[in-house]
């Protein structure tokens, strides 16, 4: 299984990108990429993501898939459904009483999904760090 950084550098090196001319395409700092790269994307902006996808014609799906099962995938995708429906329902996608728009409803999407598939992928190697070795 590899890991977000993993499955970055290998998408990259697909794509004939090094850091540095995926830094130069997309006006991400260098440093910034490498450390994307280094912490897994963990606590990635982003507008720093969207940029790289972009460059790299992929979606944030693509890259943010790594390492998971069909079964796990579902699960995450009727999660995540589940939670944007409760908090819709609930108005809860209210910011001082004001409806979210749809732009800021789709950031919220993308971090609460990022947010299942890494918690999933926490708990694949917690309880099973041997596995796909």
């Amino acid at each position: 299984m590899l890991s977000r950084g993993e499955h970055l550098s290998k998408i990259m090196h697909e794509k004939g990108f090094t850091v540095m001319s995926l830094s130069k395409a997309t006006g991400v700092a260098y440093t910034t990429i490498r450390s994307m790269i280094e912490r897994n994307l963990a606590n990635a902006s982003i507008d720093n993501v969207i940029k790289i996808c972009d460059a790299l014609h992929i979606t944030t799906e693509t890259l943010y898939h790594s390492g998971l099962t069909v079964k796990e995938e579902k699960d995450i995708a009727a999660d995540l459904e589940r939670m944007i429906g409760d908090l819709e329902s609930n108005e809860a996608l209210a910011f001082h009483g004001e409806a979210m728009d749809e732009e800021t409803k789709e950031l919220m999407r993308i971090s609460l999904e990022n947010s299942l598939r890494l918690a999933k992928q926490m708990a694949k190697q917690k309880f099973n760090p041997n596995k796909n070795k």
